[in-house]
This record gives C-alpha cells, structure tokens and sequence, in this order.
C-alpha cells in the first residue's frame, strides 16, 4: 500500500529515475515500462512520437558518444507532471576523447494515470552546452556571444 504522504506519480518517477540514471543500450527495449505507446518527447534536435522513435533517440546517443550518463539533480512532482534538472556526462567519440563532457539541462515530463510518460519534453542550451565544446563552431559560438554580451 502506497503510504499517505506519496503520490502514485511520486512512485513511478523514483523508478523512472533510478532507470534514467543507469540506462544502458540493454535497457532500451524497457521503454514500455516507463513510456505509453504514443509517447511523445522532444529535445533541440528532435520532436518524435511512439516508442520506437524514443528508443531511436536513445540508441543513437549510445553510437554516437562514449559512457553517456545522467544523474539527477533535482526533481518537483505535483499531480501527473515532473520536472527533473540534470546533469548529462558523456565523452566524444570523434575528438577530446578523454575529457568529460557535461551538459545541464531539464525534463518536464507528463504521467497518464498508470504512471507512464505521455510527454517528455527536455529543455537544454544546445548552442553554450553543445556547440561550444566543437573545435571549429566552438570559436564562433563563443565569439557570436561575446559580441552579443558587448
């Protein structure tokens, strides 16, 4: 019995981010177990709906980067919403292979009544997070928000 104090949505978002915390390309046939069937999620670089689409996104961030991981920094639950802010380490397969890389960013995620995701929407700043760390579009980026802070 869940106790008085904890929300059904509070239940479901503590496995959801211990399973966030510790997925694997293992784990991305578990999509069902945390994400309805016509899920939608969106982030800067992609706006999707089902699970296979997600799991696709996901799959893609295990070939594309070395050891990707998150770690949860802070979560609000009220009724069916979330909010996560997070920490999103990995390391570059094509160049600075040794240095850990971090980006910060946000997930507002919205539960059905059985507790799965039916939006998951991540908020993060693909240009200071992302770009700048790229050798080439690094320089400009920088550059374009030096001149913009002038």
């Amino acid at each position: 019995m869940t106790p008085a104090f904890e929300h059904p949505t509070e239940q479901a978002v503590t496995g959801m981010v211990a399973w966030f915390e510790q997925i694997s390309p293992a784990d991305l046939t578990r999509f069902g177990t945390y994400y309805a069937a016509q899920a939608r999620f969106k982030d800067p670089f992609n706006e999707v709906q089902g699970l296979v689409e997600i799991q696709r996104i996901f799959a893609h961030m295990f070939e594309a980067l070395h050891e990707p991981r998150f770690v949860v920094t802070a979560r609000v639950v009220q009724g069916q919403q979330c909010f996560l802010t997070w920490d999103f380490l990995f390391r570059f397969k094509g160049f600075q292979q040794a240095t850990l890389q971090t980006v910060r960013g946000a997930t507002h995620l919205i539960l059905d009544e059985q507790g799965l995701i039916t939006l998951h929407r991540d908020y993060w700043d693909a240009a200071e997070e992302l770009y700048e760390k790229f050798p080439l579009v690094g320089g400009l980026m920088r550059w374009l928000k030096k001149r913009a802070n002038s």
